[in-house]
């Protein structure tokens, strides 16, 4: 990653009337939007850090910090509801009328319910993980069952065994990376966020009133989705697997899917080069209608 592009060289601020996004800007070109994922000590930087170099090449990338993740100011909302808001805040604030949109795991999500309530803000969609729906595998993933018990009882053992949940290869987990995230998981405001998310009560309440709710999930609204749409996923995803994308493939009306070898949850780090040539292979295709 070239010098000029740290985290204090990209760190951006915009003043919103809920508090203030942060975010981190790099490259000139088209708008670019990337959303993160979700899960103990988790930022934006730290999802896209290693591919921002290739992307700025290309576009004006804007790695936005969801409120209730320790980085953006918070909302009085969960934050998981308060993440579609802010992204359109976000646009609003930037003077944004369309973007292109990456998003991983919880951000493909809130990638995807942005763009079927705002079908003329996202011109192309790319999903890392996460989206659709458990077809064959048992639900919650083995992953989201170990982030339940870490935000229950956070120990650094706890962490270590989420985080390797995360991948295929066990030598991407560093102690670098487990110090980094331990101190931001429990930070006591993170930490409590968290425990909103995905403390196992919350979790059982959220199963609870998805059972008992009238409206139809996001992921049975697909067909709807008018954004071209690129599905990247992990073959060896232990958090979300790799069978949930059946729903959004058949569903989605102008999808194309990429299944990445020996990865896990985290393509964009595991399958680095490869997922970004493809990414960027999608984005940057002319527009053939």
């Amino acid at each position: 990653m070239p010098a000029e592009l740290t985290y204090e060289s990209t760190l951006r601020e915009l003043a919103t009337d809920q508090g203030v996004l942060r975010y981190h800007e790099a490259g000139e070109g088209p708008p670019l939007l990337l959303l993160h994922g979700s899960g103990p000590g988790v930022t934006g930087w730290r999802n896209y850090r290693g591919n921002l170099a290739r992307f700025a090449e290309h576009f004006r990338c804007l790695v936005l910090e969801f409120p209730g993740f320790g980085v953006s100011d918070p909302t009085d909302e969960h934050p998981m509801m308060a993440a579609g808001g802010a992204v359109v805040r976000f646009l609003d604030g930037l003077g944004l009328d369309q973007v292109d949109v990456i998003g991983n795991s919880m951000g493909g999500i809130v990638a995807t319910q942005v763009a079927l309530r705002h079908p003329e803000r996202v011109r192309r969609l790319v999903t890392i993980g996460g989206i659709g729906r458990n077809v064959f595998s048992p639900a919650p993933g083995e992953g989201i069952r170990l982030l339940a018990e870490f935000t229950d009882d956070p120990t650094r053992e706890g962490l270590v065994r989420w985080l390797n949940s995360m991948v295929h290869d066990p030598r991407i987990v560093t102690e670098e990376m487990i110090e980094e995230r331990w101190r931001q998981a429990t930070d006591p405001g993170t930490l409590a966020s968290a425990r909103r998310m995905y403390g196992s009560k919350a979790m059982a309440a959220r199963a609870k009133a998805m059972a008992a709710s009238d409206e139809p999930p996001y992921w049975a609204m697909l067909h709807r989705l008018k954004a071209e749409t690129l599905i990247t996923w992990g073959r060896d995803d232990r958090v979300s697997p790799v069978d949930m994308m059946l729903v959004p493939m058949r569903t989605i009306p102008n999808v194309q899917v990429n299944i990445f070898p020996n990865c896990g949850h985290w393509v964009m780090i595991e399958q680095k080069s490869a997922w970004e040539s493809a990414v960027l292979a999608f984005l940057t295709r002319k527009d053939e209608r």
